[in-house]
């Protein structure tokens, strides 16, 4: 199926950029004819007008009166031709007339030509933009492949639990785990902290506070983020840099559209571990938005998450921490207490929480998230079973095995009763 797809998503491509440079050279060839008959033109206008020229003055010369007296029949003939004269200044201004009108109708083309130009660019962008569609549902295809996958994986973790179930009954104490280790068992920062790609979820809660990210904006984030996947960070951090020095250009440095656009610029660089240039980048950004749209705006919660992941990449979690607080409390005070965004910012500073070994805190905002999660989208939405699977992580490393089981009970049941049924008869 994936091939089918990828093979006709490239026919379709190759079908279109044929149709795109035919176009191109018919367009081409009338623009071509079109500017030859207005160059014919300008060049009948010009002897047109020296004809008037030529005929305004024998008429002049006609009607000047002579000295002498002349014979009625030299008077007529004179008057014969003055009137053949003035026909043909009205025939000449005739022609210039109508030589006018296919000037003017030259213009009227030339600006409709500008606006097929203008709608032929819009074409592109929105075949760019269907590829990237394309490829996303690809990615979503590849992606549930993947979930499938862990669905058997989840099934040998329950055996393995099972058997330390078993073998649990037999210990005095719980044993603890010591702090001092907690870094050897750290979570990947890639699965357990998930980055904010801010122009797609802080762009509707940037609406309440009266900024709105322009669309041209994220339809270029969308090319940048195609790019960087792709690791063709040769186009993608050009195409970045150029779009920021026109923004600055036109806009200034201190605009929210910059601070966007340095966003954007500060992900391509992390993804390709240049932390220091994608943390300069960052600040600036945050201080801009901070200037503009105020301190306590959603996109200064967005920069403010960015940069406390850029930090937790590097391992320093004490100054993401703060940062990833103050995410906190923006989202908490223009979304509410209660809203999904803000339980994803939970997971976050909980992760941040685990990785210092202040497993109190851990849990309390990984509880938080839980109900947040529970009470917005469901006991089957996606995000609950992954906080459940954090939260019994956490317990894990604490050594309390027999809340940790009962989550991945409860994930492992929830799963099986959407993929197979009911579990009944099943014994754990």
């Amino acid at each position: 199926m994936d091939l089918y797809f990828g093979g006709l998503n490239r026919n379709r491509n190759q079908t279109t950029n044929v149709a795109f440079i035919a176009t191109e050279r018919v367009l081409q060839e009338e623009l071509r004819r079109l500017q030859e008959i207005l160059c014919s033109t300008q060049q009948v206008i010009a002897g047109l007008e020296a004809l008037r020229g030529e005929n305004c003055s024998l008429l002049e010369n006609l009607q000047q009166p002579e000295e002498n007296l002349q014979t009625l029949e030299h008077g007529s003939v004179k008057q014969e031709k003055c009137g053949i004269i003035r026909q043909s200044l009205e025939r000449i201004e005739l022609g210039l007339s109508e030589a006018q009108v296919m000037l003017a109708l030259s213009a009227h083309l030339g600006s409709l030509e500008a606006e097929k130009q203008k709608l032929r660019a819009q074409v592109r962008r929105l075949c760019q933009e269907n590829q990237w569609l394309r490829d996303e549902l690809a990615g979503a295809q590849q992606r549930l492949q993947d979930k499938e996958q862990e669905v058997v994986t989840l099934e040998e973790q329950n055996k393995h639990l099972q058997f330390m179930s078993s073998i649990r009954k037999y210990d005095v104490e719980e044993p603890q785990t010591d702090v001092k280790n907690a870094s050897s068992t750290k979570e990947s920062l890639d699965d357990l902290f998930p980055t904010e790609d801010e122009e797609h979820s802080a762009a509707a809660a940037a609406q309440q506070g009266g900024y709105e990210i322009p669309a041209r904006l994220r339809t270029l984030h969308n090319l940048v983020i195609q790019y960087a996947s792709q690791g063709r960070y040769e186009v993608a951090v050009p195409l970045c840099k150029q779009a920021l020095e026109d923004l600055e250009k036109s806009s200034g440095h201190n605009h929210p559209d910059v601070a966007t656009m340095l966003n954007i610029l500060a992900l391509v660089y992390r993804d390709q571990n240049k932390y220091k240039e994608a943390a300069n980048l960052l600040n600036d950004a945050l201080e801009i938005r901070e200037k503009t749209l105020g301190m306590d705006h959603p996109a200064v919660a967005a920069t403010l998450n960015n940069l406390a992941v850029l930090y937790g990449k590097r391992g320093k979690y004490k100054e993401a921490e703060p940062l990833c607080k103050r995410a906190l409390e923006i989202r908490e005070k223009v979304l509410g207490t209660d809203h999904p965004d803000v339980a994803k910012q939970l997971n976050n500073l909980a992760l941040l929480c685990q990785n210092q070994g202040k497993y109190q805190e851990v849990e309390r905002y990984y509880e938080r998230a839980l109900h947040i999660y529970q009470n917005r989208l469901g006991p089957d939405d996606a995000n609950v079973a992954k906080t459940k699977n954090n939260l019994a992580s956490c317990y894990l490393k604490q050594g309390k095995y027999r809340q940790a089981e009962a989550l991945y009970k409860d994930i492992l049941t929830r799963a099986h009763e959407k993929e197979f049924g009911s579990v009944e008869g099943i014994k754990w």
